[in-house]
């Protein structure tokens, strides 16, 4: 389950590995586990959570490829500051969301995807085959739809932009999609276009611009339309932080 369907139905993972990488994870994120502190060991964090031994390893492993903790021989588990976090991974995303956002938070990501997206939506302006283009014109069409809810255009938006990372032909472009995705959630959870009829025909012109601009095969057009969208979004934002 990606951060925008959790951020629009309120569910998440329940398995055992899932519940001890998700308490974990989000005390270490929210900083209620501070960082540098040293875990309890294996036996108590058993007990806690009422998991075998080597499920807890597992989810210590898991916690560990994110970069939030650390194994040290003779010292334990220790908590890695913010610097370490892999912000990549769509569950520290997920788990920064979750402890609230602020606006460096939302200037981070614009950031990122400024740094990502208008570059994806050029290299598809240049690799983009025929049928894709067709695709992406069909996920345009879909913003315009004056019944539209909060929920259903980030569904879309998350679509169109996605489509584009492919699109790329750059595989490390679909790396993008968790940031998208959270910047996405970000905008669902605090003001979304679906709140008026003119914000949903204003979101459907700018995709739509977007679209054409790699239809033409230019570049430069669809890097500087994305660059709009991405604004308009965070501007959007920040009026209500």
């Amino acid at each position: 389950m990606g951060l925008l369907e959790t951020a629009i139905t309120g569910r998440k993972r329940h398995n055992s590995h899932a519940v001890v990488v998700g308490e974990l994870g989000r005390g270490i994120v929210a900083g209620t586990i501070p960082e540098g502190s040293i875990l309890p060991g294996d036996h108590e964090l058993s007990l806690r959570f009422g998991v075998s031994r080597t499920v807890l390893r597992e989810a210590m492993k898991t916690l560990a490829a994110k970069r939030l903790i650390e194994p040290k021989a003779k010292v334990g588990t220790r908590v890695l500051g913010h610097a370490s976090w892999n912000f990549f991974d769509p569950d520290v995303l997920s788990w920064r969301f979750e402890a609230g956002f602020d606006e460096p938070f939302v200037d981070h990501l614009a950031e990122m995807r400024m740094a990502l997206e208008p570059a994806a939506a050029a290299a598809a302006a240049e690799r983009a085959t025929s049928d894709e283009i067709v695709e992406l014109y069909a996920l345009a069409a879909k913003f315009d739809n004056p019944d539209h809810t909060p929920e259903s255009i980030a569904k879309v938006d998350l679509e169109f932009h996605l489509a584009i990372a492919r699109m790329s032909g750059n595989p490390f472009m679909r790396s993008v999609s968790g940031l998208i995705e959270a910047a996405l959630a970000v905008s669902f959870q605090l003001s979304s276009p679906a709140a008026s009829q003119e914000g949903i025909a204003e979101c459907a012109t700018n995709h739509l611009r977007i679209a054409h601009a790699i239809a033409s095969r230019d570049p430069q057009k669809a890097r500087l339309a994305m660059e709009s969208v991405i604004k308009l979004g965070v501007e959007r934002i920040r009026d209500v932080i």
